[in-house]
């Protein structure tokens, strides 16, 4: 496989427009507590709109994963930043549900867009050590749904909902960073669709195999950093009528100790090996959620610390089982990427609308609790995977 030698210039280009992009993801269920109360939806159909937005934004990945590995599409890049940041702008002007899910669906399309071909540019860059080269790129969109949340609750909390289309500045900003190296940015990857064209490989059965198992594991993760994600502002907004601030402080501090984990758990993936190291991610992740309902945690500032070491335990793997799907795949390199970050991920959104039903029903404290059986199951379904590092 033709492979450039770590260029770290390329990747923080790359970084940086995943970082945006991933902004516009993050900050929607912050604001789902607005559209909410504007709309007067139900906790069931406000989880629509963020199924709606996974199944454009994540599901639909692996379609321009398809295409991607088809035809080399380098306009995907400047194209979803500006489709994403335009669509999520625009979410707090109609007055029916109906426009608001066409905007995030609008929004969604561009993350889609976005990141099969990111992920699949940034495998040229990351030289030998595969894990940690990714990470910078991966690491990218973990600081964006860190600041996703509490950029648009700062613009809602000190300038009003109605000013939430400032937040479109950044995807226009970096938009034209991405036009102006789009040559540096595109050559390796036309030079592999051209190798690729003259060459023949098949995927072995144990391959897929493998690739399922990862595929479970990652869902499992992203039901539980979503279901956290969105289910903390519910809790701290609308059952304890607490500040919204608060409650983006500490979707902050998850989702960026998240990104911490991100560059923490690469390099010693690529030492210890990646199947090991996703083991022990889960494990932890399952050991230290139920510690966030205790009442001595839940009432100090202990909450921060143990939300930061989960989120920092429950993102470790981010770019690891990415490398692990590429490495399975290496002939789809499009298709790898779009179902381990669209596909595996965007049944968060699944997970989120069941939880909406929980919290329906039994009310939202009983839909928070009820992720910490999510981890475990990532960790049994951990221990039957094969994989050859």
């Amino acid at each position: 496989m033709m492979k450039k030698g770590f260029n770290l210039k390329v990747l923080l280009i790359l970084s940086l427009g995943h970082l945006v992009v991933d902004i516009y993801q993050g900050a929607l269920p912050a604001t789902l507590p607005f559209i909410k109360d504007k709309l007067g939806l139900s906790y069931a159909l406000t989880g629509m709109i963020l199924l709606a937005a996974n199944m454009a934004s994540s599901i639909l990945q692996p379609v321009f994963g398809y295409f991607s590995d088809r035809k080399v599409m380098p306009i995907l890049l400047p194209m979803g930043l500006l489709a994403a940041g335009i669509g999520f702008s625009l979410i707090m002007l109609p007055a029916h549900f109906s426009l608001v899910l066409f905007l995030v669906v609008i929004s969604g399309l561009g993350v889609a867009s976005y990141h099969p071909e990111g992920y699949k540019t940034a495998h040229f860059f990351t030289g030998e050590r595969s894990a940690t080269g990714m990470s910078f790129f991966s690491v990218g969109g973990n600081l964006g749904f860190a600041i996703g949340p509490i950029l648009a609750l700062a613009i809602i909390e000190y300038l009003g909902f109605s000013s939430l289309p400032l937040i479109v500045v950044p995807s226009i900003f970096c938009t034209a960073i991405i036009l102006a190296y789009r040559g540096t940015i595109a050559l390796p990857v036309v030079s592999h669709a051209e190798a690729m064209k003259k060459t023949e490989r098949r995927t072995s059965v144990a391959s897929y195999v493998a690739l399922s198992m990862i595929i479970f594991i990652v869902i499992m993760r992203s039901w539980t950093q979503i279901g956290l994600v969105t289910y903390i502002p519910f809790y701290y907004i609308n059952y304890l009528k607490g500040s919204p601030l608060f409650a983006g402080k500490l979707v902050f501090v998850f989702l960026v100790c998240g990104a911490a984990g991100t560059l923490i758990g690469a390099p010693l993936a690529d030492r210890w090996g990646h199947r090991f190291f996703v083991r022990l991610s889960m494990l932890l992740s399952t050991v230290t959620l139920p510690l966030v309902f205790l009442p001595i945690v839940q009432n100090s500032i202990l909450l921060f610390f143990v939300l930061g070491m989960q989120g920092m335990f429950l993102i470790l793997t981010f770019s690891v089982t990415i490398v692990m799907a590429q490495k399975l795949l290496p002939n789809k390199l499009g298709i790898a990427s779009g179902l381990l970050v669209g596909l595996a991920i965007g049944t968060g959104g699944i997970g989120v609308t069941l939880l909406g039903l929980v919290a329906d029903h039994f009310g939202v404290p009983a839909a928070l609790r009820s992720i910490i059986i999510i981890p475990l199951m990532g960790f049994i379904a951990s221990l039957f995977l094969r994989y050859e590092e």
